[in-house]
This record gives C-alpha cells, sequence and structure tokens, in this order.
C-alpha cells in the first residue's frame, strides 16, 4: 500500500501544489493509481522527493535538478557557479551584520546610507537628509569623498549650523565670505565635491532643489552667496 499525494507531501515537508509541479516539470514520475483512482506513491518516489529537495536547499534552481544530478564538466560548472553566489551572499550578510551592529552602538545612524555610521551623531538631520540624496545621484569615488567631508570638522560649520532663519543681511554676508576659503579648500581636495551644486535641482540634478528645502532660508542664502564670490556655483 502506497503513499497518497498529501501523505507524500507531509513526508517531505512540501505541499501538494510542490509534487504536482514536479510531475509537471518532468522530475518526479506519475506514480500508479489504486483501484478507486488515487495515486500511491511508492518509496522510489519518496527517495525521489528528498533528493529533489535536497538540491533546492542547496541552492539548485528547480530547472537546473537534472543537469546537477549528471556526473559531467556542465554540472560540476553549475555547482560551482552556486558555490560562488553562496559565498557572494555570506559576504554581503557579513557586511550587514558589520553596519547592524555600527547602527546599535549609534541609532543615529540608522537612516544614513553605508559608511556613515561612525559620523552620524555628528551630523545634523538636514545634514544626514543631503547625504542620503547624495547616495542616489553620486558615484562610489564621489561618495567616498562625501565620507571623508563628513568626518572633518570645519571652522565654519558650528556659525552655519547654529544660523537662525531670520539671520539679518550683515551676518549672512559675514559668514559667506568665511566660508569662501573653506569651500575652496574642499574643493581643491575633493573635486568631486562640485557636483554637490546648490545651483538648482531637476530630476537629473536634484541636489541644488535638496539644499534649497533642507536647510533654513539663511543658510541657503549663505551658500549662495558663497557661490556668488566663488564665482562658481558649484557649491
Amino acid at each position: 500500500m502506497g503513499w497518497s499525494t498529501r501523505e507524500l507531501a507531509e513526508l517531505t515537508g512540501t505541499t501538494i501544489k510542490t509534487v504536482r509541479h514536479y510531475h509537471d516539470i518532468g522530475l518526479l514520475d506519475e506514480p500508479s493509481r489504486a483501484s478507486n483512482g488515487y495515486k500511491q506513491y511508492t518509496t522510489a518516489h519518496l527517495v525521489r522527493m528528498l533528493q529533489i529537495r535536497r538540491l533546492v536547499d542547496l541552492g539548485v534552481p528547480l530547472a537546473e535538478v537534472a543537469m546537477v544530478e549528471r556526473a559531467d564538466a556542465e554540472s560540476e560548472d553549475a555547482i560551482r557557479r552556486i558555490d560562488a553566489e553562496c559565498a557572494a551572499t555570506i559576504d554581503r550578510l557579513h557586511k550587514v551584520r558589520v553596519e547592524l551592529a555600527q547602527i546599535l552602538r549609534n541609532r543615529d545612524a540608522v537612516t544614513m546610507p553605508s559608511g556613515f555610521e561612525d559620523a552620524a551623531g555628528e551630523l545634523t538631520d538636514a545634514d544626514r537628509a543631503l547625504i542620503t540624496v547624495y547616495s542616489r545621484v553620486l558615484d562610489d569615488e564621489a561618495m567616498d569623498e562625501v565620507r571623508a567631508m563628513a568626518a572633518t570638522e570645519y571652522p565654519t560649520d558650528g556659525d552655519f549650523t547654529a544660523l537662525p532663519a531670520d539671520a539679518g543681511d550683515e551676518v549672512i554676508e559675514d559668514l559667506a565670505r568665511r566660508m569662501v576659503p573653506v569651500i575652496r579648500q574642499i574643493h581643491e581636495r575633493y573635486p568631486r565635491a562640485r557636483r554637490m551644486s546648490i545651483a538648482g535641482g531637476s530630476g537629473d540634478n536634484p541636489t541644488g532643489q535638496a539644499i534649497s528645502e533642507l536647510y533654513n532660508p539663511a543658510q541657503v542664502r549663505v551658500l549662495r552667496l558663497a557661490a556668488q564670490l566663488l564665482g562658481d556655483a558649484d557649491v
């Protein structure tokens, strides 16, 4: 007496739908039927199901199960490819765990791009949001420069952060003039910083719009005036 489809599924930790799918794609032979028309699966079917499940658990796609079971060069290549994919997944998960550990140490880093965990606590909400925008529009090399900049304290940082939205013209002009040499130094050390533009935003260049919306009006005026004094709109 054999097993029904449901019993075979339960024995192998799958579902009736899975058993039927294996029939449909040719991985599992159809069993004989009893006089009442019900399928009767044998030990051979049970063993075959367990073999398939083992390969699937190892990451072998169903479409490649039959090929992997062959002892030939194509089968070995497929196994090596799957092994390489597993290694890449392990590496990715290791990096994820490192980042999660950093986030647990510094909760401010939870919404920051990778690599900014240590600096996150020193940044303002606007800075963190802007860096998040940068992570979408800048390439990897430019983001490396942003990381270095975020880890550096500049002489005018405190004054710019503390600048009130209703700051007067004299205060704004004074700060802009003091920021010019700082920005020039940043441009010289980090040439890709010029791509972090305040000169308007669009679908292709949203950084200008982000800066205009994230910082208060006085801060934006300081940045624009500093850009004018530099004779360069890319601040």
